[in-house]
């Protein structure tokens, strides 16, 4: 189902929650991740400020100075922000500037006494350790750098298994090419539907902001808030509270500082203790067990106070345990707190997918804070008013029927907790919501109101909210999760399909164009790839990531002046990173400075030494003078990256250069096997078959290639040359003649179709065509020459 996301792109709650995605995996170190969700936020609208903060921040932390100070440098709509100037002061500090960085923080200091935080820059508390999914990640991230690629993938599937949220796991995948369909990853979910009054059935539910069961995931799942993220409020205008790790919500979502707390109340309580707000508890490992049972409504009840209470009487506080206490009221009656059995209700989480166990709630303060945002204080309402949903008194005192009528309509302050209840507790035992979990009522409750106060409405919508937040945010994950996958499986098509079903504002992105370049460079689409890297730049200048590509694809097309402007650019904005010593070798390359393009290879391989690319070029710049040399470069290549086809690929090269031709079809397969929409390697592995002279072998392969590729001149002219070897003359001539229009200029093709012509008996073409050859390629007399004396000689013997 496509979502709209335009519709709720800067609602308040996809703010918070990407604010507090973005801070999570800062403070995890999993700065790819926090990039990811930064850029995926920025680009909803460019103008607001604290996603350009986050973005600058996350730029910054992954190291690229330079992109953090553009996009913190940046006006927005006039607002001057301290928290940019600080972030300008740190990329000054890392690029050397420190002149720029003194006048910034200056300028911080003279600020400083009018600085209002936003939103996502808070206070905040992070865990002194990371939770399990991040160290998973770490792990699967270690063993692949030491080439332990089935730890790795393990380790990055149970990461990814705990916490779907971490791109860093699925990234790790992807370079691994172990990669599990994208439903067995992200399994989809459905998109949220705002309830209505009168519906019926527990999965069209209302949350509640309860205890521990508003924020304990579902059993099994370790700990795991990033899959269902739950907040408690719907604005970001209290002050944060704490955060424990990457698992667990952002401290933003609390509504009071005493959620900051992370001791859970006690159950026994005494009444006597000053009115204190739920504490919500992080989550431990006990949440695994799932939901904690309900009991049974105790039979022991407080002794009401009599009707004639004074004023001093009336305002003494009942225990609660959810809020502290509760005032009790003149109009208490025996038989409003008749002790009755009620069966555990269920209630389905609107913040879990479906089929996620029911779980039961807790807090009866919470439903309110839902709804208002903060706590009411020292409410004087016995527990048959409380129900009502405006909470006034009641004339006179009801009879039994009118108090259950009473009880049947919805409150809006809170419902019974499903953690057990104190004897004595009885100002704590509230009434359930007939909205949440309209179907598990007994047979003694009243049946569920089909209308909803304006509180529970604004509940609702706020519950709605935050669901459709997290889902939008799942959603556009896992679309960039199945382009990955399959740029990463080289299915270069299906790629640039998921692409251009990405929402309108994510497809303008930089990362979104890069990997399109990638995807039309490795089709061979060269001009859609540098149409789509032309864009990268103008979106983001000093981006140095994926620029090896486009320096290989300018030199491809020989476009000496650009090449020559690209690698002074990286060279200036990152002197230490291997893309720009990349780009400034394939420019000497270019320029036939074989000797110095090595250098420059060898420096960006320097430099980083896992970067496979550098070792590849630098074997194919020595091929031709040292095969040998060659070999070891490429060697050098697989052991940084095993799925390197390139390297694969110029091993079969050397050896078959070195007529090693077994060793050159095992790297050829190899190469294939990983890149099998690459048209050249079939072509190779084809010319391996026409080597072995397996030529219907290598006449199939040679159509696979053609198939993947039409446009491939190399591949039709070796398929060409293997239907003459086994005389299918006029297929070999619609080959050629396809080539001399594409190629006019290739004397290869023309001599070949000479060559054809003279088989065919047609000594007119045949002459015409040897006479173009002569004048496109003068150097290939001494060629002319033989092919004019073989059919001297053939047809001498034909003679005798």
């Amino acid at each position: 189902m496509q979502v709209d996301h335009a519709a709720a792109e800067l609602a308040p709650q996809l703010c918070q929650r990407y604010a507090s995605l973005i801070w999570s995996c800062l403070d995890a170190n999993l700065h790819k991740s926090a990039l990811f969700y930064a850029e995926r936020y920025y680009v909803l609208d460019v103008h607001n400020h604290d996603a350009r903060h986050l973005y600058a921040t996350a730029l910054l932390e992954s190291g690229q100075p330079h992109s953090a100070h553009r996009l913190a440098s940046t006006p927005t709509r006039g607002e001057n922000c301290i928290g940019c100037l600080n972030i300008i002061a740190k990329c000054c500090m890392k690029l050397g500037q420190h002149r720029q960085a003194r006048e910034a923080l200056e300028g911080c200091l003279k600020a400083i006494g009018s600085y209002t935080p936003t939103d996502s820059m808070r206070e905040r508390r992070t865990a002194a350790f990371p939770d399990a999914a991040v160290l998973c990640c770490q792990a699967g991230t270690s063993a692949l750098k030491g080439n332990l690629h089935e730890s790795a993938a393990a380790s990055f599937r149970q990461a990814l298994s705990l916490d779907p949220m971490l791109w860093e796991a699925f990234e790790g995948l992807c370079a691994i090419g172990d990669i599990p369909p994208i439903d067995t990853l992200f399994p989809p979910r459905a998109q949220p539907v705002l309830g209505r009054p009168g519906e019926s059935g527990p999965s069209k539910s209302i949350p509640v902001a309860t205890g521990a069961g508003f924020f304990t995931p579902e059993a099994g799942s370790a700990g795991n808030l990033f899959r269902d993220w739950k907040p408690g409020l719907k604005a970001m205008d209290a002050p944060a509270g704490p955060r424990d790790s990457i698992a667990t919500t952002d401290s933003s979502f609390y509504g009071e500082p005493s959620f900051q707390t992370q001791i859970r109340a006690s159950r026994s309580q005494p009444a006597t203790l000053a009115v204190h707000p739920p504490a919500v508890r992080p989550l431990s490992s006990a949440d695994e067990a799932g939901p904690v049972t309900k009991k049974l409504r105790s039979t022991v009840r407080q002794r009401p106070a009599p009707s004639s209470t004074t004023a001093a009487e009336a305002h003494h506080l009942k225990p609660s345990k959810s809020a502290g206490a509760v005032p009790a009221t003149a109009n208490d009656h025996p038989r409003s707190l008749k002790a009755r059995a009620r069966p555990a209700l269920t209630n389905a989480n609107l913040f879990s997918s479906s089929g996620r166990p029911a779980q039961t709630t807790a807090a009866s303060s919470r439903l309110h804070m839902l709804g208002t945002g903060k706590m009411m204080p020292n409410t004087g309402a016995r527990r048959s008013t409380r129900l009502q949903s405006g909470g006034t008194k009641l004339a006179s005192k009801p009879s039994t029927r009118d108090r259950r009528r009473v009880a049947s309509k919805p409150r809006s302050q809170s419902h019974e907790s499903g953690l057990g209840e104190d004897p004595g507790g009885a100002g704590s035992a509230f009434a359930p919501n007939p909205l949440i979990g309209q179907g598990a009522h007994s047979e003694t409750s009243p049946p569920p109101s089909a209308a909803w106060t304006a509180e529970q409405e604004r509940a609702a919508e706020e519950a709605f909210q935050v669901e459709l937040a997290e889902y939008q945010i799942y959603d556009v994950m896992r679309r960039f999760a199945s382009a990955a996958r399959a740029m990463a499986l080289y299915d270069c098509r299906l790629c640039l399909e998921e692409l251009e079903a990405l929402p309108p504002q994510h497809q303008r992105s930089a990362s979104v164009m890069a990997m399109a370049g990638k995807a039309h460079y490795e089709l061979g689409q060269y001009p859609e790839a540098e149409r789509a890297f032309e864009a990268v730049r103008a979106l983001e200048p000093y981006r140095t990531s994926d620029m090896e590509v486009y320096s290989t694809l300018l030199w491809h097309l020989q476009r000496h002046i650009r090449l020559s402007f690209l690698a002074q650019e990286l060279l200036s904005t990152d002197p230490k990173s291997p893309q720009a010593w990349i780009a400034v070798g394939n420019c000497f390359s270019l320029q036939k400075e074989k000797a110095q393009a090595l250098t420059c290879f060898r420096r960006a391989a320097q430099l980083d030494p896992t970067c496979a690319y550098a070792y590849t070029l630098s074997g194919h710049e020595s091929i031709d003078e040292d095969v040998n040399k060659a070999i070891n470069f490429f060697q050098s290549a697989l052991r940084a990256d095993a799925r390197h086809y390139n390297a694969w690929y110029g091993l079969g090269t050397c050896y078959m250069r070195m007529s090693r031709l077994s060793l050159a079809d095992y790297h050829f397969q190899k190469a294939s096997q990983i890149h099998p929409q690459n048209a050249v390697l079939l072509g190779c592995v084809g010319m391996v078959q026409e080597r072995y002279g397996k030529y219907g072998a290598a006449l199939e392969t040679f159509n696979r290639a053609i198939g993947v590729s039409p446009e491939n001149a190399l591949v039709r002219y070796h398929r060409a040359k293997i239907l003459i070897a086994m005389k299918m003359y006029t297929e070999a001539l619609e080959d050629l003649q396809y080539l001399r229009d594409t190629s006019p200029e290739e004397s290869n093709v023309l001599f070949q179709l000479a060559k054809l012509y003279r088989l065919l008996g047609d000594e007119t073409k045949f002459t015409q065509l040897l006479a173009e050859v002569r004048d496109v390629a003068p150097k290939s007399l001494a060629k002319i020459r033989r092919l004019a004396e073989s059919v001297q000689a053939e047809e001498a013997m034909d003679q005798r």
